[in-house]
């Protein structure tokens, strides 16, 4: 057991874990008390709109919303709370710059590079945006161990490519991205890079100016925070340049039937009235992880994962996918047993993991797999899970002969 299980006790502080071996943290976290209880009290004695009224609620619901995106922008490194943009997820985020920035600014005959792992969520917005401009889809293969292979990356990039966008943590493999080396890529061809940080902000330490990308999105529910909240970091020149997303409240300067003039970055993107107890709960969130620590997260994780594929390794008919230092998640196929059916006896015996195709379904045509087993890691894992995990797959393994 890791120092971080032994030492904090953490599976207390959330609710929905107690003795239940859940193993699908990449698809989304349990929430600990402290973000439960912000957001109860941001539904009951604290709750007030945000920028519109005088009354002191409103305005301290206000305060603590915007506090909330200058803890944030720390969080990330970003320079400046005016680059976080809310959205409702790192699936708007990347859907906003699509639209917003490759859309205006993209033409027929540019290209846009994206990796053989990524989640749907980045390939489906870039396949819009192409197809409404012209602009094609070139995609960066892998290492042998399931890394995006930047040797490869740096060989096909041309003046042409003017978006690159990748997973920084694979929500399959757990590979991570060398982010820097990547943004280097493709700002030697003057192209900008996006990065789905969904997988990473969980568990590693990120600082958006020293991986010097252009775009950063992740999702609050990751991060041991609420659904339907996240964010988008951009450079300030960027969105400043790029015209809104949607139209509605808050996001104009001044609106005639003749004319609608815009707020400034990142209001402009935040039309209507926001998830404000979203908001509180991510505030809470960061909170939270920052008092634990991201790199014990993330060795807490790394020896988890090392325990669990050491152990899956040694039974027959178990083959494990991924590099060996994976973060936080290891996908798995028992041979001639459907990973649904994996899951749903493991399952009977109190083991929750995620079996499917990951919204990742070029990967799986890469892996030769219809599908794959994940198991994935959070704070609260320890190693009763990885025991209860594989005692499991040795059940499955008797039952299917």
């Amino acid at each position: 057991m890791t120092d971080l299980a032994q030492g904090l006790r953490l599976r207390d502080d959330f609710p929905g874990v107690g003795d239940w071996h859940y193993l699908d943290s990449a698809a989304t976290a349990q929430k600990p008390n402290a973000v439960i209880d912000a957001i109860a009290r941001a539904y009951g004695p604290d709750y007030a709109t945000v920028h519109r009224g005088v009354y002191e609620r409103s305005a301290n619901m206000t305060l603590a919303y915007e506090a909330a995106r200058r803890k944030v922008a720390s969080f990330i490194g970003a320079k400046s709370d005016s680059e976080i943009v809310y959205v409702r997820g790192a699936t708007e985020g990347i859907n906003l710059v699509a639209q917003c920035w490759a859309g205006t600014q993209l033409k027929a005959g540019d290209r846009i590079l994206l990796s053989t792992l990524e989640h749907h969520s980045n390939i489906v917005p870039w396949q819009i945006v192409a197809e409404k401009v012209g602009a094609h889809i070139d995609v960066v293969p892998l290492t042998d161990d399931g890394r995006i292979d930047l040797d490869a990356m740096r060989a096909m990039i041309t003046p042409r490519h003017r978006m690159v966008a990748l997973a920084h943590v694979s929500n399959v493999l757990g590979s991570v991205l060398d982010c820097r080396r990547s943004a280097d890529i493709a700002h030697m061809v003057g192209a900008k890079i996006l990065i789905d940080g969904c997988q990473a902000v969980p568990r590693l330490a990120v600082d958006v100016a020293a991986l010097d990308c252009d775009f950063y999105v992740f999702s609050a529910h990751k991060l041991y925070g609420p659904t339907g909240i996240g964010v988008l970091w951009g450079r300030a020149e960027l969105l400043d340049a790029m015209p809104p997303y949607q139209g509605g409240g808050s996001m104009i300067d001044k609106v005639t039937f003749e004319k609608t003039t815009y707020a400034p970055a990142p209001t402009r993107f935040e039309a209507g009235t926001p998830h404000i107890t979203g908001v509180v709960g991510l505030s809470a969130a960061i909170d939270y992880v920052q008092g634990i620590g991201l790199d014990a997260i993330h060795a807490h994780e790394c020896a988890l994962v090392a325990k669990a594929r050491t152990a899956l390794e040694q039974i027959n008919s178990v083959r494990v996918f991924g590099p060996d230092d994976s973060a936080g998640i290891l996908s798995f196929e028992v041979e001639g047993v459907h990973p649904h059916d994996v899951g749903t006896i493991l399952d009977e015996t109190g083991v929750a993991i995620r079996a499917g195709h990951h919204c990742a379904q070029p990967l799986m045509r890469h892996l030769g797999v219809e599908a794959t087993a994940r198991a994935s890691f959070g704070i609260y894992s320890d190693d009763s899970d990885v025991d209860a995990l594989v005692k499991g797959i040795e059940r499955v393994r008797k039952i299917f002969g």
